[in-house]
């Protein structure tokens, strides 16, 4: 008899790509999942197919009320809350110059703070439970920036740094976090889901060598990325960062190494900065991170 742990997984953004698949893994691995989406009958089956370990919740993470009102049928359902996952999200694609305020808004309003709401409205549970995961997908665009997608970049960024912050807050709880950081996978990110601006002929040429970028790309398989997420999550010590898939590897290393010559290229000046007498300047930074 299989003594494996039961866990309750709540996952935004579940209705296609990464969170669909994970969703769709978590249940073939015993685990139980509150699966939402804005629109629920796209993650009916879900619960149809799996009536004892399947929820199936609508959730637009903008909206407050929707937000608590999913932790609750979580908790109506299976008592508690193990793993969440921070899936809900999408891209758009538009210059600085090009995007209109109410793209730059709407597309924080989901990526940033619909994260925040969820990840803020199940914390005091986690807490109380003295346990608990949290997955925050950013992308390797939150560490490597491509123009056109600076919108996209920024709300990903932010997580990244918010999520470091997070993982030192709440680790005397029991609580873990993990940042994961997919590259390429085929899902529909690049079609379907992809906002864009309005364009600006002067940045036409930014478009065709993205585009020829991706031609001929090689993507990641999402079954594999889910497999790779439940591994995480039943480890003992998971990473705070995951990056998946080999060109997202690639290109976060090629970026540290090229930043990392570019801070020592300049430290001459950049140690050059401090007072001639130490006592005439306050404490240093170092001291709060060794």
């Amino acid at each position: 008899m299989s003594t494996k742990k039961s866990r309750v997984w709540l996952i935004t953004g579940a209705s296609t790509g990464l969170g669909r698949k994970l969703a769709e893994a978590v249940l073939a691995n015993g685990d139980r999942v509150v699966a939402t989406a804005r629109k629920k009958e796209t993650v009916a089956d879900l619960e149809q197919q799996y009536p004892d370990h399947a929820r199936a919740v609508r959730l637009d993470v903008t909206d407050l009320a929707q937000v608590k009102a999913s932790v609750q049928a979580a908790i109506d359902a299976f008592g508690r809350i193990d793993v969440l996952v921070n899936n809900a999200g999408y891209g758009l694609l538009g210059a600085v110059e090009e995007v209109s305020d109410a793209q730059i808004r709407q597309q924080f309003e989901t990526n940033l703070f619909g994260l925040l709401n969820v990840t803020r409205a199940l914390l005091p549970l986690l807490r109380e439970q003295k346990s608990g995961h949290i997955l925050n997908i950013t992308s390797v665009g939150g560490q490597v920036s491509f123009p056109t997608f600076g919108m996209y970049h920024g709300t990903k960024y932010a997580i990244e740094g918010i999520s470091e912050s997070l993982a030192k807050e709440v680790a005397p709880f029991g609580i873990k976090v993990t940042i994961v950081e997919p590259g390429a996978f085929k899902t529909d990110f690049a079609t379907r889901s992809l906002a864009r601006a309005e364009q600006i002929a002067a940045y036409e040429p930014l478009y065709e060598a993205l585009l020829k970028a991706f031609e001929g790309g090689v993507y990641g398989d999402p079954a594999r990325a889910a497999q790779a997420m439940i591994k995480v999550v039943e480890v003992e010590e998971p990473p705070l960062r995951l990056a998946l898939g080999a060109d997202a590897l690639h290109l976060i290393r090629q970026k540290f190494d090229a930043e990392l010559e570019e801070y020592k290229r300049w430290e001459s000046v950049t140690v050059a900065t401090a007072f001639e007498n130490p006592a005439d300047g306050a404490r240093d930074l170092r001291a709060i991170f060794e």
